[in-house]
């Protein structure tokens, strides 16, 4: 498959979480599936355990009923109150894009031609949870740099795990629940386009502390 011509600076920079802007129509190869999954597991991961699993969903029936979970705990996060920024901070304009475009993954997640959850051994507590996910996120993470590079999109949704959706999908799917933990639900189609942009962000000096916490630099 033919890779766009991209930096890794622009890699990282524009990969986005893309929903309104995923193809459902265009198939999606099983190859370049397998092709970014071992660009992925180069990641690293605690203790090189690599006790990630992948579970990558394709049946139409099965993504029907992923979408009904997660279309059913969707609604209730709606209704959660939604934070409050000032005019000129740059999350006060992208909230309600994030809002409506989040709202039409919702109503169309079973047509993306691929889903994806990825799994980690064990469970997690508060003591080792930075160490748990840490040995799967930065993999899930690789695994959308390589999907952009190569003209693919998804977004990182969890919502599908709470009041007792992680199980229902672990039934459904033969996922075992006592042994393994999702990290999400991953639509995975090719994109609408290409051209995706920097995203707004709050500058690197409000959100950074040196030395001692709260400490700017001068």
């Amino acid at each position: 498959m033919t890779k766009l011509n991209l930096t890794a600076d622009e890699v990282l920079t524009t990969t986005r979480s893309v929903r309104k802007r995923l193809d459902f129509d265009r198939e999606v190869s099983t190859d370049v599936i397998m092709e970014c999954l071992e660009i992925a597991l180069q990641a690293p991961t605690g203790s090189n355990r690599q006790g990630w699993q992948w579970m990558f969903i394709t049946d139409e029936s099965d993504r029907a009923t992923l979408k009904e979970i997660y279309a059913e705990n969707f609604a209730l996060y709606r209704q959660m109150p939604r934070p409050e920024y000032d005019a000129d901070d740059p999350r006060a304009a992208a909230t309600p894009r994030v809002v409506d475009s989040a709202q039409y993954l919702a109503d169309n997640f079973e047509k993306a031609p691929v889903l994806l959850i990825p799994c980690i051994e064990g469970k997690t507590d508060a003591d080792n949870s930075a160490a748990f996910w840490g040995s799967l996120l930065p993999a899930v993470w690789s695994f959308m740099l390589a999907l952009r590079e190569r003209g693919l999109g998804s977004a990182w949704t969890t919502l599908h795990m709470i009041n007792g959706g992680e199980k229902k999908a672990a039934e459904l799917l033969g996922i075992p629940f006592d042994r393994y933990s999702q990290a999400g639900l991953f639509p995975i189609a090719h994109t609408i386009g290409t051209d995706f942009k920097v995203a707004s962000r709050l500058p690197a000096s409000e959100v950074t502390h040196w030395g001692k916490w709260g400490e700017r630099l001068s």
